[in-house]
């Protein structure tokens, strides 16, 4: 096909003027040779295609008078099938070359990946027909080498798609990641760095514009991605959410489960919802029709369609509508745990386990410098059994470490290992505390009775520890005031505290769920004394046999649920 002279200007490949340590950094991350330091993952083909068809990027829509946006185009999954479909639609409507120049605005930070994908689109759009010469003009109108977060960017998008970065924020230097965080209001606590690059997407969008994303889905419920989650529910509409746990969505093992959104710049309104378990293109071009028809059937299927999914910075609620209703009346009508006199907390990090942990007995300290030690070795088969670890107590009775001259033998021991200890995060932050550990360790908590929590489990593991041992840091803890723990264990092993922790938690590879303190914070049950005796009876026997029949029937009661609520679980209705 024969194709005229352009007549756009390209804009210029350069970013703006930063400080000489931003520069500094951004160039090493350009530069970087591994692909973990990049975040690079990249995405298979016909999730591609499935994730342009529900964004609605497809050849029959005049796809070059819009405007596309690629934040990290890596080598080319998305962008090269974006241009595809572009050239197919332009040559379709016999458009002017023209028509192109504006049509695809794309960014990648690695140099050499950049100019290896430059080639590939120059290639591309030669075998589409364009002149070499105009082929070159094309691609470097439509491609830049930068930093995403921090490129020139003066332009609204109708569509923005792709697969941002996976990148942890220790992999960032310190200046750019604090001109990240100048820049960005959604990056909270442990943020990776996907969550600024949906931010900055988002922000980019044209009026009824769409955001396609594949990519960790963490942020959907956990602490970092509130305000991320607050800012789509004031300003857009989660259209389409599609769970792809336990598929092979990249060509490379990613540890966290990916889900596939569709954000629109319009008012919010439905979300539709399906699972993924099947990643061939005839399933996927099925699924991607399902979700897209005006009206869903009114018997079950594969979509389904949930409304206020998005609400403030909460996490979504993504489940069965039956599951998500009985959580809301939950939450109207009983208090959370730690507002009826239970808390949750987490046991100690060292920083230096090997250190600061060994054989109770023989760790040659002072009796009062070490706690014995209960750990997830200790409680696996549902009752403590202790393996006899201690853990050093550094800390004094009131505030700060004790004073090592008044402990002759931990000093001893200390210093020994000063090396391995010093050389810590929170021990080069403050040298003079260099032998404190991570977390401080407060004696009393080992005295006190109290349920262990395992991070990472299938189901509840809540076991009953009498008050005798000081909790690790892979194990969280509920102590209360009011309840009795028996009976709190009974109500924590039973189907409502999962559906809490499934409905609230980030999912993990075999189905595993992270029972962590900010999702058993969320947890309701009513005060101890609302309880009738009887019940309390019931309960209290229950979590002693950790019967979880007897459990579930106990907590039913407990929450007073009915029949249809019981069958949501997938409960014993007796």
């Amino acid at each position: 096909m024969a194709d005229g002279q352009l007549s756009f200007n390209l804009h210029e490949n350069s970013d703006i003027p930063f400080s000489p340590q931003i520069a500094a950094a951004v160039k090493d991350l350009s530069e970087a040779a591994g692909t973990e330091s990049r975040g690079a993952v990249f995405t298979r083909s016909e999730v591609v295609d499935f994730i342009l068809d529900l964004a609605g990027y497809t050849e029959d829509q005049p796809l070059y008078e819009k405007r596309l946006l690629e934040p990290s185009f890596g080598a080319g999954n998305f962008l090269l099938p974006i241009v595809s479909r572009l050239m197919s639609a332009w040559r379709n409507a016999k458009g002017k070359l023209e028509d192109l120049g504006n049509a695809v605005y794309a960014v990648e930070l690695h140099h050499k990946t950049y100019h290896k994908t430059y080639t590939a689109v120059v290639s591309l759009l030669q075998q589409e027909g364009l002149t070499s010469q105009t082929a070159i003009e094309l691609a470097g109108r439509w491609l830049f080498q930068g930093d995403f977060l921090l490129a020139p960017l003066n332009r609204k998008f109708d569509f923005v798609i792709g697969n941002p970065p996976y990148v942890r924020q220790e992999m960032i230097p310190a200046p750019l990641l604090a001109e990240y965080r100048r820049r960005y209001q959604t990056i909270y606590d442990r943020a990776d760095l996907y969550i600024p690059f949906i931010e900055r997407s988002l922000s980019h969008l044209a009026p009824g514009g769409s955001l396609g994303f594949i990519c960790a889905d963490r942020w959907m419920k956990n602490r970092y991605g509130g305000p991320l989650r607050s800012l789509i529910a004031k300003q857009f509409h989660l259209k389409t959410y599609v769970d792809m746990a336990g598929t092979s969505a990249f060509y490379s093992e990613v540890s966290a489960y990916p889900a596939i959104t569709i954000i629109s710049r319009e008012p919010p309104a439905a979300t539709r919802i399906a699972h993924c378990s099947d990643i061939s293109r005839t399933t996927l071009a099925a699924l991607a029709k399902a979700m897209q028809k005006q009206t869903l059937p009114q018997e079950p299927g594969t979509v389904r369609e949930l409304v206020q999914v998005t609400n403030g910075a909460a996490p979504w609620l993504l489940e069965s509508s039956a599951q998500i209703a009985l959580i809301r009346r939950l939450e109207q009508q009983f208090p959370k745990l730690e507002e009826i006199g239970c808390k949750v907390g987490i046991g100690v990090a060292t920083g230096a386990d090997k250190v600061f942990i060994d054989d109770y007995e023989t760790l040659d300290v002072e009796p009062d410098r070490k706690l014995p030690l209960v750990t997830v070795k200790d409680i696996r088969s549902g009752e403590v059994k202790w393996h006899g670890k201690g853990v050093i107590n550094p800390f004094s009775e009131g505030n700060g470490l004790v004073n090592l001259h008044d402990y002759p033998r931990l000093s001893r021991y200390l210093n020994i290992h000063r090396e391995v200890i010093a050389s810590r995060h929170c021990a080069k932050k403050n040298p003079v505390n260099w032998y404190r550990t991570i977390d401080r360790i407060t004696p009393a908590l080992a005295s006190k009775p109290k349920l262990l929590i395992p991070d990472i489990k299938g189901e509840a593991h809540i076991v009953f520890e009498e008050g005798k041992l000081y909790p690790h840091h892979n194990l969280y803890y509920l102590t209360s005031e009011q309840w009795h723990l028996r009976a709190l264990q009974a109500v924590m092993l039973s189907s409502l505290t999962r559906l809490f922790i499934a409905t609230y938690s980030t999912k993990l590879r075999g189905g595993f769920l992270r029972f962590q303190a900010q999702y058993l914070r969320r947890i309701r049950i009513p005060h101890w004394a609302d309880v009738p005796e009887t019940l309390q009876l019931e309960l209290v026997d229950a979590g002693t046999k950790r019967d979880l029949h007897l459990c579930n029937l106990a907590a039913f009661k407990l929450y007073r649920l009915t029949d249809e609520e019981r069958s949501a679980l997938g409960g014993n209705k007796q």
